[in-house]
């Protein structure tokens, strides 16, 4: 029965506040007239159970709407941010006609599942600019291994190193990390004094203070135009939301 008692409060509340007779008469309700009214609610919410789902179901509706109306405002804030920040890698084609933006950890599987659909999105349509957000959340191996793909940068190595982060799988370690720079070419002892750039510390930084404002809490997370998708997708909602992008 306890588990009824706010829905009971809240509608005894809302019946307070719209009945006329019970506006006048509320500072001078006792507590027997107040029991007298939750015992009526509660005997038609026992009727009617189904009023509490819908009214759950309710909330839930309202409180996404609010989520998504903030990440739209906080993506209109933040558009140079997200799409126009030198120091952010980026693939494709850099004078593309649309910008799509993802947030991303090495070690995590979602993102590894949907690499091979990004890389065949950007080589089908050919007029997308990618834009990688390193956004590690998984544990410190996935900030040194975020440190380390931005430090190769210096090593013009990046596409490369990315690549070969996202195809390992397992669980990564410092060691698999710096024997994954080197199967690419990348000089492990430049890698290591570049991975403690102010410049480089700064961008995951900045990620992760961006991904807190547009609500995105874990990865991957995309960005088409003016639309935040969180969660994996597949190539033909890629496409799709590519498609509605550009129309917008």
């Amino acid at each position: 029965m306890t588990r009824f008692r706010p829905a009971v409060l809240m509608l005894t509340a809302a019946l307070a506040a719209f009945s006329p007779v019970a506006v006048q008469a509320q500072s001078t309700m006792d507590d027997a007239q107040r029991k007298a009214i939750e015992g009526v609610v509660r005997d038609y919410l026992m009727q009617h159970p189904e009023i509490i789902l819908e009214a759950v179901d309710a909330l839930q509706q309202r409180q996404k709407q609010a989520e998504e109306d903030r990440a739209r405002q906080a993506l209109a804030a933040n558009k140079k941010a997200l799409f126009q920040n030198p120091a952010d890698p980026v693939v494709g084609n850099p004078q593309g006609d649309i910008t799509v933006v993802e947030f991303f950890d090495y070690q995590c599987g979602y993102c590894k599942a949907v690499q091979g659909d990004t890389q065949k999105l950007i080589k089908d349509d050919g007029k997308i600019r990618f834009v990688l957000k390193e956004f590690p959340i998984l544990g410190p191996a996935s900030v040194v291994a975020s440190k380390a793909a931005l430090a190769s940068r210096a090593q013009g190595k990046y596409v490369e190193y990315h690549n070969a982060l996202m195809a390992h799988r397992g669980q990564l370690d410092e060691d698999t990390i710096m024997r994954l720079a080197k199967s690419v070419g990348i000089d492990g002892d430049k890698l290591k004094k570049d991975m403690e750039s102010p410049d480089v510390l700064k961008v995951i930084a900045s990620n992760q203070a961006l991904a807190e404002q547009l609500g995105i809490r874990g990865t991957p997370a995309f960005i088409f135009g003016d639309e935040l998708v969180p969660g994996a997708i597949k190539l033909d909602e890629m496409k799709r939301l590519v498609g509605a992008a550009r129309k917008g």
